[in-house]
């Protein structure tokens, strides 16, 4: 199924005392580009993160927030520096003595400074720790996914119809072309009758230059191209593979068939068709910047 680049993805859940949220969001990128904003502490998840979107996502700028936050209690120790709480209170009492304040230290005055503990807990289980977040991410990836799907089906959508507008221009130039051939053949045997009146005419010598003319103007091979391109167009947006280079290598080749006819082409009527061509090739050209 054809996917966009651009998408968005959330979940959060409490996995095993802990609450986990990740969120994945992505824009449009010529190849896969990762990064990351994770909980202090959890930075070991970031390549693994990587390797497994990696394998989910072919392109696009992929922007991922994780937030790891332990609820249950957990084995933890506090330790007091007691060197730099003892230094605390000798400079408190030093206070109180020079300034002849109330000594009033207490375990609550002391306990504010924050850095004289330490706080020590029980490694974490990084493989338990990454199957929790694996599982959630699971689910922000499924979302993800589907508004990735949601947008790829309607640009398929856009892209398949402006590429059926183009094919029936197609036509009418295939239809137009030999008409040209004998609009230029009228046009010479006019001018010979006016230059030579009722002088003889060289009709084969009219045919001759009319057959030049036409092999000169001649769109056909071009036209056979340009449909090719347009089958195989319409054969990989039915793949389940990503396709968005292929797409972009295929609309080049449209584009390069497009500017023959119209380097060909000395009707004006056939030179206005092409101009629309390659609008709305132009406009393929910029959904498919969006497709995976």
């Amino acid at each position: 199924m054809i996917r966009s680049m651009t998408g968005f993805g959330r979940c959060e859940k409490m996995v095993n005392g802990r609450n986990i949220i990740v969120e994945i969001k992505s824009v449009n990128h010529r190849y896969f580009e990762f990064t990351s904003r994770i909980t202090r502490g959890y930075g070991f998840l970031d390549d693994k993160l990587k390797s497994y979107l990696q394998s989910k996502i072919s392109r696009g700028k992929i922007d991922v927030f994780v937030s790891v936050e332990t609820l249950e209690d957990t084995d933890a120790q506090v330790l007091i520096n007691h060197s730099l709480a003892a230094g605390y209170v000798n400079a408190l009492r030093e206070l109180s003595e020079r300034y002849n304040l109330k000594d009033d230290i207490s375990v609550n005055t002391i306990s504010r400074y924050s850095d004289i503990f330490t706080i020590h807990k029980a490694p974490d289980d990084e493989a338990m720790i990454w199957d929790a977040v694996r599982m959630v991410t699971d689910e922000a990836l499924q979302a993800f996914i589907a508004m990735r799907e949601t947008e790829g089906a309607r640009l398929k959508t856009d892209v398949l119809q402006r590429a059926q507008t183009i094919l029936e221009i197609v036509g009418k130039i295939e239809q137009r072309s030999p008409q040209t051939v004998k609009e230029y053949q009228q046009k010479l045997f006019q001018k010979l009758k006016e230059m030579l009146g009722d002088s003889n005419i060289d009709e084969q010598r009219i045919l001759t230059e009319a057959a030049i003319f036409a092999d000169k103007v001649a769109v056909s091979e071009e036209t056979v191209r340009l449909r090719s391109h347009f089958d195989q167009f319409a054969n990989m947006l039915k793949s389940d593979e990503a396709v968005g280079r292929k797409l972009d290598f295929i609309v080049q080749e449209m584009n390069r068939e497009a500017n023959t006819i119209g380097s060909k082409c000395v009707d004006a009527q056939i030179a206005h068709m092409v101009v629309n061509i390659k609008a709305e090739i132009e406009k393929i050209r910029e959904q498919i910047q969006n497709i995976e």
